[in-house]
């Protein structure tokens, strides 16, 4: 899906690490819940209480999701799955753009 309609947007930013990471979050009439925004490089770990599913839309970075010990390659057209209560570490190489999708 290249666009969504029928949303609302969150006004207020989401911004972390000190502005390398932000996102705004869109609401779909269903009660569907998705965060876009974009990463600059370096390395960040966020923590989650729902699972998630990253898109990447463009750019690319190395992630350790969970309790895994290996680092995976990302890049556009590509995603990943983070399980619920669980945190995950990046690694990104070149401004990335992306899609955060919550699953309940």
């Amino acid at each position: 899906m290249a666009d969504f309609t029928n949303v609302s947007i969150v006004k207020k930013g989401n911004v972390y690490f000190e502005g390398k990471v932000t996102s705004r979050t869109i609401l779909f009439p269903n009660g569907e819940k998705k965060t876009l925004g974009f990463m600059q490089i370096g390395e960040y770990e966020f923590n989650t209480s729902e699972a998630e599913i990253m898109e990447i839309q463009s750019g690319k970075l190395l992630a350790l999701i969970a309790d895994s010990e290996e680092w995976i390659s990302f890049s556009a057209g590509q995603e990943f799955s983070i399980p619920a209560n669980s945190k995950f570490k990046m690694k990104v190489s070149e401004v990335t753009d992306y899609l955060c999708s919550f699953i309940k």
